[in-house]
């Protein structure tokens, strides 16, 4: 049997219309089929694992952009500098050359009064009828450790700007030793005596005393040891010197 179709556009919008594409009856469709808890939660961890992956890179990127530019900075600063902390070091070697320089002349400076001071003491305590025979060092004063680190430790400018110190004691003092003469025992004794007086002498003992014969007459012959003291600032005055010029 023949059929004829008189509308030739019907059975294709027919079939048009049953092949359509839903989303919605995917969806639906899918849902049907996947029903498995264990899928489904390998499914969200997978996308949360994307999700935090994807996180991570953005972070880091971001960091490593930061970490780039203060590194570019950083060298800028660093070649920028580099002269800078040269002369530093320059400075500074010089600086501590004249600290170095400075505690020595200062140390020096301190003790060139010591030996005047002594004779001066030993002629003002000399009693009459005693003479000497000599006078000499016996210990050379050690100076102490606080000292000696000054000396050779840089010090920090800001710190010594401006500040005088008053001269620390050595740790171990000068020692010295007087030989003479004198035609009476009580005058040795008063010449010890006043010895110890004197804000620049200590520790005066008798090392030995004997009776020895000088042009013909018996004289007791002494050996006295003391040390020099530094004394008080307040014990001391100073005076100008002046010179007239002719």
């Amino acid at each position: 049997m023949i059929e004829i179709n008189l509308l030739p556009g019907a059975d294709k919008k027919r079939k048009g219309r049953g092949a359509g594409f839903s989303l919605k009856a995917v969806a639906s469709s899918a849902s049907s089929r996947v029903r498995d808890p264990y899928l489904l939660s390998a499914i969200a961890s997978v996308l949360v694992a994307a999700a935090a992956i994807g996180g991570m890179h953005l972070t880091q990127g971001s960091q490593m952009a930061a970490l780039e530019a203060r590194e570019q900075q950083a060298v800028r600063d660093s070649s920028r500098f580099a002269v800078v902390l040269v002369e530093r070091r320059k400075a500074e070697a010089k600086r501590d050359s004249v600290v170095r320089q400075l505690a020595l002349i200062k140390s020096i400076d301190d003790d060139r009064f010591v030996w005047p001071h002594i004779l001066d003491e030993v002629s003002r305590a000399l009693p009459p009828y005693t003479w000497l025979k000599s006078i000499t060092q016996t210990a050379a004063p050690v100076p102490a450790p606080s000292q000696t680190a000054a000396a050779n430790a840089p010090k920090d400018p800001k710190d010594a700007k401006d500040k005088k110190q008053d001269p620390q004691p050595s740790a171990e003092p000068l020692r010295f030793r007087l030989i003479g003469n004198t035609v009476d025992i009580q005058a040795l004794t008063r010449f010890m005596k006043l010895l110890e007086t004197s804000p620049f002498v200590q520790n005066v003992q008798l090392a030995r005393s004997e009776l020895v014969m000088v042009d013909g007459k018996e004289v007791t012959e002494f050996q006295l040891d003391a040390e020099y003291e530094r004394p008080a600032k307040e014990l001391l005055t100073t005076a100008p010197v002046s010179l007239s010029v002719r």
